[in-house]
């Protein structure tokens, strides 16, 4: 008898009426998607009973590995088989999420699903399911994907099953954004307005090369932008193979790379450093750091580069330590001299090289874009993304206000730091994700006045949301738990939105980074804003404004 045809043979269970489905996306590394399967599971079963509260039942569509001791789509490949077999495409499916994952294992599967979609995090600095979430919600909006979004700390709080209740009876629920003002309704002082139309000009008149080593990383669709988007702006990407910058991190010296270590140690940096390459952070991984920050600048160098983006973990990650020294090393004014290979020429001598973490292109336009018009306004131009990673309460009762985590693991510069480089350290990287070690650029963001920001694709074309926060100091003991819940080894900022409140920000946010940069005071925080808004709108964006002043105004006319 000959075999069923490829369509009969996949195809999936058709469910039955108040039945939901479930699925989990993953890491592509087995080791993560190990270590974080309890916190599934336990998502799972906390989400499963909320459903079953509401009247519904929760299925799995794809089963737990034993073999693999874990239940996540662990890749593209798989995703596909996921959908050909186990998803009804009519049916309402839940994408639960208490990991990072890597959204293209699953994207092509929602971009055909014809039921509704919902996507639902945990709400956990250990294990950052938001974060994973918001670069899903980030894809699903630049492919045009409609959907629900929803998160919850234990799956029992009236604002998540209030928004469950409603997404299960009508598959579609939303919530308030009216924290969102158009720029349109927004006073632009004609002064910042000019300066903005004149820095957007110069910039599609002169033009501007942004070095991508290697697009895509970790899955994130929503990280690249297309080119057709892109050179309307005055940007042009040159792109770069992360294995050019391996080869030319081994033709640098020894005595070069030590130079660069010698520098930031006169400067105050510390380095946690062990015997072991394997557990610590050793001299030789140092070594390699330095060498690849010598690299990087030489590179960009050669291609003319405004900007470049490292992919930072796939790729080079089983050749080299983590880039993450290198990263914040190169956001930083101050930081180690590095001259062409023939000694002639210091390169970007006295200024930033702006470097977008995991090559975030969204991330990369801001961070150029917020250079050039916080140098023309003389305030201070180093800027970074983090990823938006939880928030929380203060439990020293220092702040009232909600303090969010802003954490990533590379580009944060030491001029954000309390202390600069003196109180700036390096730490391994964990080993779950980087075998061959290398160190972090690990500080605390200090008290002050930022603008954060995030460029992204909707509908289309270009948009960009722009909001006012400040940094708030927090004791020591709180600051610590909060480095203990997410990841210590990282660099942290303390954030407190104004105006926008933790829901709205999850309800609005199309990504996992948030760009930030600060400002000498919050009435020059707010004109750099202002002309960072101008600037897009002139670039062809659709600008919004978030949230209000710090004094609670709002920003509409």
């Amino acid at each position: 008898m000959p075999d069923a045809a490829p369509e009969q043979a996949s195809r999936p269970p058709k469910l039955k009426k108040k039945q939901v489905q479930l699925i989990a996306n993953g890491d592509l590394r087995l080791s993560a998607n190990q270590k974080c399967w309890d916190a599934q599971a336990q998502m799972e079963a906390a989400l499963t009973a909320a459903v079953a509260e509401a009247g519904y039942e929760l299925v799995r569509a794809h089963p737990y590995k034993s073999d693999q001791e874990h239940g996540f789509i662990g890749s593209q490949k798989e995703g596909m088989e996921v959908f050909r077999t186990g998803v009804d495409p009519d049916a309402p499916l839940i994408v639960a999420e208490a990991v990072w994952q890597y959204s293209h294992h699953l994207l092509h599967g929602l971009i055909t699903h014809k039921g509704p979609i919902l996507t639902v995090a945990n709400w956990s600095g250990t294990w950052p399911g938001l974060v994973g979430m918001l670069n899903l919600n980030g894809s699903l909006t630049k492919a045009g994907v409609k959907y629900g979004t929803i998160w919850s700390e234990d799956f029992s709080d009236d604002y998540f099953k209030s928004y469950l209740s409603r997404w299960l009876k009508k598959g579609h629920a939303k919530h308030k954004t009216d924290h969102v003002v158009a720029l349109a309704d927004v006073k632009v002082p004609a002064k910042l307005r000019k300066l903005g139309h004149s820095l957007a000009k110069a910039l599609r008149r002169d033009k501007a090369i942004m070095g991508v080593f290697d697009e895509g990383c970790m899955g994130m669709y929503n990280a690249i932008i297309p080119d057709e988007l892109l050179h309307p702006t005055g940007v042009y990407k040159e792109r770069l193979s992360q294995s050019a910058l391996y080869y030319e991190t081994t033709q640098v010296t020894d005595d070069e790379a030590n130079a660069v270590r010698w520098w930031m140690g006169e400067r105050g940096m510390t380095f946690d450093t062990g015997p072991d390459d394997a557990t610590d952070l050793t001299d030789r991984q140092i070594l390699q750091q330095c060498k690849m920050y010598i690299a990087a600048v030489r590179i960009a160098d050669d291609f003319g580069c405004a900007t470049i983006g490292i992919q930072y973990q796939q790729g080079l990650k089983d050749l080299l330590p983590a880039s993450d020294l290198v990263e914040g090393t190169l956001n930083n004014t101050d930081r180690p001299p590095v001259t062409s290979r023939d000694g002639s020429r210091v390169l970007y001598a006295g200024e930033p090289l702006p470097h977008f973490n995991e090559v975030d292109e969204c991330a990369g336009l801001d961070g150029l874009m917020t250079y050039r018009i916080h140098k023309a306004l003389e305030q201070p131009v180093e800027n970074t993304l983090h990823d938006l990673r939880w928030g929380d309460a203060d439990h020293s009762g220092t702040v009232d206000d909600y303090v969010w985590v802003f954490l990533i693991s590379g580009s944060a510069p030491p001029a954000h730091f309390v202390g600069g480089w003196s109180g700036a350290s390096s730490e391994r990287q964990p080993a779950m994700y980087f075998r061959l070690g290398g160190g972090t650029l690990k500080g605390i963001s200090r008290p002050g006045e930022i603008v954060w920001s995030r460029v992204f694709v909707d509908d289309g074309e270009l948009k960009m949301d722009l909001g006012r926060a400040g940094v708030v100091e927090l004791p020591a003991d709180e600051t610590q738990r909060r480095w203990n819940a997410t990841t210590p080894q990282w660099p942290i900022m303390h954030a407190v939105t104004y105006g926008v409140t933790r829901d709205q920000m999850m309800a609005r946010h199309k990504a996992n980074h948030i760009q930030v940069a600060y400002a000498h005071s919050a009435e020059e925080a707010d004109a750099a804003m202002l002309a960072k808004a101008a600037m897009a709108e002139a670039m062809g964006m659709k600008v919004s404004i978030c949230g209000t002043k710090k004094d609670g105004k709002s920003w509409a006319r």
